[in-house]
Formats: structure tokens, sequence, C-alpha cells
């Protein structure tokens, strides 16, 4: 009683141990700045480490990534996303709520991802935060880290580079700015993720190519 009364929450019954991680990407992504002590951040120094410690702890087969982001720092969340789809692990992600700006690299950067039906994602060019030095080489330095995040969606998800582009330079979408906000279906249609569903359509998911894994690795111990 007193937990509740004092923190809101119970205690969470005791289940058996899982052969799958859930890795939370909740909030503003924190890289190399720290934000104010009121924003809800995923700190990516937090999830380095994790990442590292589930693909080296046998127990683990599998990875689950819940996305509720509004993006955040570029080179963190791509730093993230490349160690994602580097894993030899299974792994499925699903957007809960929203998956925006450079939350779209991580969402499409495991094998299968999934998107809630009413969940959103917002596609728009990389902004300045007015830390960076307003001279031409800015401009170039942008472009490229655009195309660096541009060549890795199109790379892990079925979007077209032309349609991805389409949407992130649309005009009139988005209130005094550019971009696309996509929502659940229409992500599936544009082959930016792969299927609208749960989490228990995502764990199904996971636990299957969990499956499928498992005589290719029996075949190397072998």
């Amino acid at each position: 009683m007193s937990k509740i009364q004092q923190l809101g929450q119970t205690n969470v019954p005791n289940a058996p141990d899982s052969n799958i991680h859930c890795l939370n990407i909740i909030g503003q992504i924190e890289g190399h700045l720290q934000l104010p002590p009121q924003n809800k951040t995923t700190k990516y120094e937090h999830l380095i480490p994790q990442i590292v410690a589930i693909e080296q702890n046998p127990k683990i087969e599998g990875l689950l990534v819940l996305l509720n982001t509004v993006g955040g720092d570029v080179e963190a969340g791509l730093a993230i996303a490349e160690m994602i789809a580097s894993m030899n692990k299974p792994s499925v992600s699903i957007v809960l709520g929203g998956g925006h700006s450079i939350g779209v690299p991580i969402a499409v950067s495991t094998d299968y991802s999934m998107i809630a039906e009413t969940a959103t994602m917002t596609i728009h060019p990389i902004r300045l935060t007015g830390l960076v030095i307003g001279v031409p080489q800015t401009f170039e330095y942008l472009d490229k880290m655009q195309e660096r995040v541009i060549n890795f969606v199109t790379s892990h998800s079925n979007v077209e580079e032309e349609k991805f582009k389409e949407l992130m330079l649309s005009k009139g979408n988005l209130t005094r700015d550019i971009g696309t906000n996509v929502v659940g279906a229409d992500a599936v249609d544009y082959g930016l993720i792969d299927e609208v569903g749960g989490v228990g359509t995502a764990l199904m998911k996971l636990q299957s190519l969990i499956d499928e894994r498992k005589p290719e690795q029996e075949k190397v111990i072998q």
C-alpha cells in the first residue's frame, strides 16, 4: 500500500527468466549535450553497453526494441541504429506512439519492424541546433549527414530512395515546416515498416525468428 501511495506502482509479479530482452527508447535521444532534467530522455551512453551485453549474453536469444521517441541527437541515434543492425541475434522493433526524426533509422535497424495502428513517424531533413557555425562547410556537413540517414533507412527497409526523399522534403504536410507525418498503415504502404501490429504480434514474430536461427547456430557449434 505504501508503494501505491508514494510511487503510484505495485510490485511486478515474478516471471520466469525470458530469452528476450526488451530495449526501451523513450522520449528524446540524448547525445553529446545533456538535456534539461524535466525532459524525458534516453541516453545513448546507457544503451550502447546494454546492446553489447545483449549480444554477449548466451541466455538472451532475441531483442525487442520499443520506440516512443521524438528524435534527438543525429549521431547518437545513428550509432544506436548501426549497433542494433550489426547484432547477430534476431531483433524486432515496434513503434508505439511515435518514432520521429532520428527514431526512423532505429525503427528500421532491426530484422523486422512493426508499428501500432495509431503510431506516427515524422520524416524531415536534418536541422541545425544553433550550435553549428553557419559557414558553407556547415551545409556540406549537414548534407553528408543527411545522406547517411537516407542511405541507412533505404538499405534497411523496403522504401525507395526517391520516395523517402519526397516524404522528407514535402511541403504543406507539416505546418510551417517541410517533411511528412506518416501514420501506421501508411508507413507499411511506403515500405518503411514491415507490418502494423502490437506487442503480442511483435513477440510472436521475434520468437519465430529465434526458432529459424537455432538450426544455423547448432551447425556452427558442430
